[in-house]
């Protein structure tokens, strides 16, 4: 009898990384780390001579995108605690780049803008993300980087549905 035939029940998928057999080098999660990392430094590179750092330059980029993104939401999308952010935000505010503006419907929300200053800040950062990345995916075809949006989407995805389950009460 051949494999294809056999009678043995299908277990399901079949992980990926088995601790017999691991190896660095194959992680996926170091692999883009590593490649988030050599990012960043490329990008803070390029927009210090503008006086901006990885830490200054992405909150400021989205506010340009979001305008009146609260600092919850700030900090959601960035992955950066609160407290931090809010650091952040106090010395941008203090190099005039942004200020903060209450709610006029709850004055418990605080709306996150941009000054004229911050928005000539953030201008070149959609230029400088674009090179980078473009260089990061030099060799690539239109479908391949298609393909690799795809996959990581995907990924993020699990992601979202892993932190979800985490947050339930229930798993706690």
């Amino acid at each position: 009898m051949n494999s294809s035939t056999s009678s043995k029940p299908e277990e399901g998928p079949q992980p990926f990384y088995d601790p017999a057999n691991y190896k660095r080098e194959d992680n996926v999660g170091l692999l883009m780390r590593s490649i988030i990392l050599s990012l960043l430094t490329r990008v803070d590179r390029r927009l210090e001579s503008h006086g901006l750092t990885h830490a200054q330059w992405a909150p400021l980029y989205l506010m340009s995108r979001c305008h009146g993104i609260t600092l919850a939401e700030l900090s959601r999308e960035l992955r950066i605690d609160a407290g931090a952010l809010t650091r952040t935000l106090d010395r941008l505010e203090a190099k005039g780049l942004c200020h903060r503006e209450r709610s006029t419907q709850d004055r418990r929300v605080v709306h996150l803008m941009l000054t004229p200053a911050g928005v000539e800040a953030s201008a070149p950062v959609p230029a400088v993300l674009c090179e980078a990345l473009n260089a990061y995916l030099d060799g690539f075809s239109r479908d391949e980087w298609q393909t690799l949006l795809g996959l990581l989407r995907r990924m993020q995805a699990n992601v979202q549905a892993l932190d979800a389950a985490d947050d339930e009460p229930s798993k706690r």
